[in-house]
C-alpha cells in the first residue's frame, strides 16, 4: 500500500488517555495476553525490578508520549484513496518509527512493532525469491505459502499476519491480511488464489518515515520469541528439498514444489507464481468453484435487492414522510442509494455477474418501469429519456413484509460495480444492520420555564407551585387567573391589563426604555404581559428521545442546544464540512462519521472539539468537501429537525 510516499499531516501528542484507550484496544484485538505477577526473587544490586502488567504492556504496544498524524495514500489497481491514522512512538534505545497504521477500524502493526513485539500476529513464511516480490507492493498467493501445513491457527480469513522468508524464518518483513482461511488449508501444491494481501513491507515509505529523515532502520538479524514449527534444525536440508522438479512424489515438507515450467519462466520474465498480478487468475479460491447465475436468478437478486432497500429506508426513517428519500429521484441514485448497496455481493466474481447488464431489462428505465407496472413506485420520463420516480407505495404488503437477508458489513466490490444503465457509477455499501441505535429514532424538544422567586405571588392566587417547571401554554392560564382575582383588566380596553404592584416591580423593572413607557401608562396588553413574564423566568429544556415522557426526564437548565454546521476553507481552496453537538441528542459521533465516510465518499475524522471540557467532551466530525447536505440528511436520519441545526457558511467572502 506504502509503495508510494503518503501525504502525512502535522504530528500531534497523544493523549495519555487516548494512548491507553488504543493499547487496550490492540490488546484486545490480538488477543495480547496480560500478565500481572511479583517477582520471584530479590533482584541483585543494579539490577531493576521488572512488573509484567497492563502498563508495561501497553507501554511496549504503544509507549509513552506517542504522537499520531493522519496520512491519505491510495491503494489498489485503481489508485483508490485511503485515509487513516498513523502512531509514531520510540521504544527504548530506538529511534521514533511508526508502531501502527489504523485504517477504518482496523489497526496493524509495522515491522519496528513486530520486531519489538515477537508472537503478537501469526508468522507465515515463504521462499526468499517470493518475499522480493512482496516488498515491490505485490500480494502473496497461495502456491507461496511454505513451512505447513499445518499453518498457526489464529491465520484466519481478515487476521493481520506476518511474513518471513524461509532463509531468516524469525525476522518478519511483510506485514499483511490473510485473504482466505489460511489455518484450515490442508494443502497448497496446485492451490490458486490470493492468500494474504500486503499492507506493509520493510523498505516502503512507512519504514523508511523517520522524524529526521535519516531513513529506514535494518532489521534484527536474529529475534527470539518469533516462533518457528521446529527449533530450527533440518531448515538447510529444507533448503535443499525446495527443487523446481515438477514431481508428484516431491516431498512437501517446509515448502512448495515449483514446477519446472513456471520457475524457467519466472527466471527468463521476472515473475513468479506465487505473486498476485503475474501469470495468476485473481480472486480464485481454494477448492471453491462459483456457479453461473441464470438470468432468471440475477432478475430475481435486483428485484429483492430494491425492495430491501425500501424496506430499510421505511423502517430507519419512520418520522420522515418520504424516509429520507428526495422526489423527484432519478435512476442514478435509485441504483446508486437502494439498489447497489443492498446486493449480496461476497465475491469479486458475483460482482463481475450482478450487473444491471445482465438482466432482461437490461437497463434501470426499464429496471424502474417493471416496478411502476407492480404500482410499488410511480416514475415518469423526462425530456433526454431519462426516467425519474416521483412517489414510492411504502405501504406496499411487498416492501412491509420483506424480510432481510444476510449482506457484507463492510465495503465491497458491489460499489464499484456501477449497476450500468445509468446506475450512475460508484456507490458505497453502507452497512444495513448498523450498531448505531439513532437511526429511526423520535426525538421531541420541550421548552420549559422556572419562575423565579419574585413571582410567587402571582403563582398563589392559582395555587400553583412556583418551584415548579412550566411549559408556556401552563403559565398562560396561571398568570389569567392571577389578573381575573386581582381585577386588573381594564374597564376602557379588555386587552390591557392594569399594573399592580407585584408586576410592575416584578416584571418592568425600569431598565429599557419600552418599560419606562408601560410604567408610566401603568398598563400592557395581556400577551405582552405574558411574553415578558416568560422572559424573566428561567430556561430549560428536555429532549425526548423514542417513548419518553416528560416526568421520566430530568430538565437541563438553559435553552435547548443546536447542532452546528461549519463550512470551512483549508489549503486554499479545499472545503471541509464540521460538524458537533449530536451528543445531546443520542447520536454517537463515530457511528455518524463511519456513515458520512460511505454517503459522501469523503475521508472523515472525529475529535474533540476546540475549547470544550476535557470532563465532559463535545466531539467535532470533520468530512472532506461541502457536505452539508448529506449532514442534514443524515441527521433527519436520526430524528433530528431541520430546525434544530445551525449551518454556518465561513467559505463565502466577505462583501466589498
Amino acid at each position: 500500500m506504502f509503495k508510494k510516499k503518503p501525504n502525512i499531516k502535522a504530528l500531534a501528542p497523544l493523549r495519555s488517555s487516548d494512548r491507553r484507550r488504543i493499547a487496550d484496544q490492540i490488546i484486545a484485538d490480538y488477543g495480547v495476553e496480560v500478565q500481572s505477577r511479583e517477582p520471584t526473587h530479590q533482584p541483585e544490586a543494579g539490577q531493576e525490578t521488572a512488573t509484567i502488567g497492563v502498563g508495561a504492556t501497553r507501554n511496549a504496544l504503544l509507549p509513552d508520549n506517542s504522537q499520531s498524524a493522519r496520512f491519505t495514500t491510495t491503494a489498489g489497481k485503481d489508485l483508490k484513496q485511503v485515509s487513516g491514522t498513523l502512531y509514531i512512538g520510540k521504544h527504548a534505545g530506538q529511534p521514533q518509527r511508526v508502531l501502527w497504521i489504523k485504517l477504518e477500524d482496523k489497526i496493524i502493526p509495522t515491522v519496528y512493532t513486530l520486531w519489538m513485539n515477537p508472537g503478537l500476529v501469526p508468522l507465515l513464511h515463504t521462499p526468499d525469491v517470493v518475499l522480493q516480490k512482496l516488498r515491490c507492493g505485490a500480494d502473496l498467493m497461495t502456491p507461496g505459502l511454505a513451512r505447513g501445513p499445518p499453518f498457526p491457527r489464529k491465520a484466519t480469513k481478515g487476521s493481520v499476519v506476518a511474513i518471513a522468508s524461509l532463509e531468516k524464518p524469525n525476522i518478519p518483513t511483510v506485514v499483511g491480511v490473510c485473504e482466505i482461511d489460511v489455518a484450515s488449508l490442508h494443502q497448497v501444491r496446485g492451490a490458486k488464489g490470493h492468500a494474504v494481501r500486503g499492507e506493509h513491507w520493510d523498505g516502503d515509505e512507512i519504514w523508511a518515515w523517520s522524524q529526521g529523515g535519516s531513513g529506514g532502520g535494518s532489521a534484527p538479524d536474529d529475534i527470539e520469541g518469533w516462533g518457528t514449527n521446529d527449533d530450527g534444525s533440518g531448515l538447510a536440508e529444507r533448503m535443499n528439498d525446495f527443487t523446481v522438479e515438477d514431481s508428484d512424489d516431491a516431498q512437501n515438507e517446509g515448502g512448495v514444489a515449483i514446477p519446472y515450467t513456471a520457475a524457467q519462466s519466472s527466471q527468463e520474465k521476472g515473475q513468479n507464481e506465487f505473486v498476485a498480478g503475474e501469470d495468476a487468475e485473481p480472486f480464485e479460491r481454494v477448492d471453491e468453484e462459483e456457479k453461473d447465475l441464470s438470468p432468471k436468478e440475477i432478475d430475481d437478486i435486483f428485484w429483492n435487492a430494491l425492495l430491501y432497500g425500501l424496506h430499510h429506508h421505511r423502517n430507519t426513517t419512520r418520522s420522515d414522510p418520504h424516509h429520507g428519500l428526495n422526489f423527484p429521484l432519478n435512476q442514478s441514485a435509485l441504483i446508486s442509494n437502494l439498489v447497489l448497496p443492498f446486493l449480496p455481493i461476497t465475491t469479486p466474481t458475483q460482482a463481475a455477474t450482478l450487473n444491471i447488464k445482465k438482466t432482461s431489462w437490461k437497463n434501470a428505465k426499464k429496471f424502474i418501469k417493471a416496478f411502476d407496472k407492480a404500482r410499488l413506485l410511480r416514475s415518469k420520463d423526462r425530456d433526454g429519456g431519462e426516467c425519474v420516480v416521483l412517489d414510492i407505495d411504502f405501504e406496499d404488503p411487498a416492501i412491509v413484509n420483506f424480510i432481510p437477508y444476510k449482506l457484507p458489513k463492510k465495503e465491497t466490490a458491489a460499489a464499484e460495480s456501477g449497476g450500468g444503465g445509468g446506475g450512475g457509477g460508484k456507490a458505497i455499501t453502507a452497512d444495513i444492520s448498523p450498531s448505531d441505535s439513532s437511526i429511526g429514532q423520535k426525538l421531541s424538544k420541550i421548552e420549559l420555564y422556572k419562575p423565579k422567586e419574585q413571582l410567587a405571588p402571582v403563582f398563589a392566587a392559582s395555587k400553583a407551585n412556583h418551584h415548579a417547571l412550566y411549559l408556556p401554554t401552563e403559565l398562560r392560564p396561571i398568570i389569567n387567573e392571577y389578573i381575573d382575582s386581582e381585577k386588573l383588566i381594564s374597564d376602557t380596553n379588555k386587552r390591557l391589563v392594569n399594573l399592580d404592584p407585584i408586576l410592575a416591580n416584578t416584571v418592568f423593572d425600569g431598565s429599557t426604555p419600552l418599560d419606562r413607557e408601560v410604567l408610566a401608562k401603568g398598563s400592557v396588553p395581556r400577551d405582552a404581559l405574558i411574553d415578558r413574564i416568560l422572559k424573566t423566568c428561567s430556561p430549560y429544556h428536555i429532549i425526548l428521545r423514542n417513548d419518553e415522557t416528560r416526568d421520566s426526564i430530568k430538565a437541563k437548565a438553559g435553552h435547548a442546544p443546536k447542532i452546528t454546521i461549519v463550512l470551512e476553507t483549508r489549503s486554499g481552496n479545499k472545503t471541509v464540512t464540521k460538524l458537533s453537538g449530536v451528543e445531546v441528542f443520542y447520536i454517537p459521533p463515530q457511528a455518524l462519521a463511519d456513515e458520512l465516510q460511505k454517503t459522501c465518499a469523503s475521508s472523515t475524522s472525529v475529535g474533540q472539539l476546540a475549547g470544550s471540557s476535557p470532563k465532559k467532551p463535545v466531539m467535532e466530525v470533520m468530512v472532506q468537501g461541502p457536505q452539508k447536505d448529506a449532514m442534514i440528511k443524515a441527521l433527519e436520519k436520526r430524528g433530528v429537525n431541520r430546525q434544530w441545526v445551525e449551518v454556518h457558511d465561513k467559505t463565502k467572502g466577505k462583501k466589498k
